[in-house]
């Protein structure tokens, strides 16, 4: 076992490693919050580690951030396995407190090509495994609903969302980690995005963010 162990953290190293020097071939997107890393101020409560939907959260409403002391490590686009490449660099070097990870919708919607839910879901164990190994608190989050994706028609995320929903809360039960069940207080009929919280059925306008702000924050405050 701790064979497995060392050589998964190699990987993970050796993953790293090469994408940084790939120079401006910048797959997992390190860039993107190199500078912000370098004059984060200790301590942090919560890394908010996600794709665009974490990234527009911070823009449209910066201050549930800085009022609470969490960060924002969200890039619009990225897919798990991206996620997973930075969760070193953006999440476990700042030494937060908790991770709130919120992951999969560019991977049901191929972003970075074909993936199954169970590797999807592996790639999340994978985060959620090397917080724990550097005592940090994780919150799993269900991946929001979505009846379609605007940049991907052909594509019907219905069924695969679900899927991988029971597969993060199943897990999260089993193993007594925290998750925040967005899901749940923004799905309508269709098993779409209510109306009223999203803009283009996948990423929420400010009602969509407030609703999501309720759940979360009523899951860190037990856990923090």
């Amino acid at each position: 076992m701790k064979i497995f162990k060392a050589f998964f953290f190699l990987s993970i190293l050796f993953c790293s490693t090469l994408v940084e020097a790939q120079g401006t071939n910048d797959w997992a997107n390190f860039g993107r919050y190199s500078e912000a890393n370098k004059t984060v101020k200790q301590p942090v409560k919560a890394v908010f580690m996600g794709n665009s939907i974490t990234e527009g959260w911070v823009n449209m409403d910066p201050g549930f951030f800085t009022e609470n002391n969490y960060i924002g490590r969200g890039i619009s686009g990225q897919v798990s396995s991206q996620m997973l490449v930075r969760f070193q660099s953006d999440v476990i070097n700042l030494k937060p407190k908790a991770v709130v990870i919120l992951a999969g919708t560019n991977d049901i919607a191929l972003n970075n090509g074909y993936i199954t839910v169970e590797h999807i879901f592996e790639n999340i164990v994978s985060m959620t495994e090397l917080a724990k190994q550097n005592d940090i608190k994780v919150v799993l989050c269900s991946v929001l609903p979505a009846h379609s994706f605007p940049w991907r028609p052909e594509v019907e995320p219905v069924k695969l969302i679900d899927e991988l929903n029971t597969k993060i809360k199943t897990y999260a039960k089993e193993h007594k980690i925290a998750y925040a069940d967005y899901y749940a207080a923004m799905v309508d009929e269709r098993k779409g995005l209510k109306p009223i919280y999203q803009k283009d059925e996948v990423h929420p306008n400010i009602e969509g963010y407030k609703t999501m702000e309720q759940v979360i924050q009523k899951v860190l405050r037990k856990l923090l």
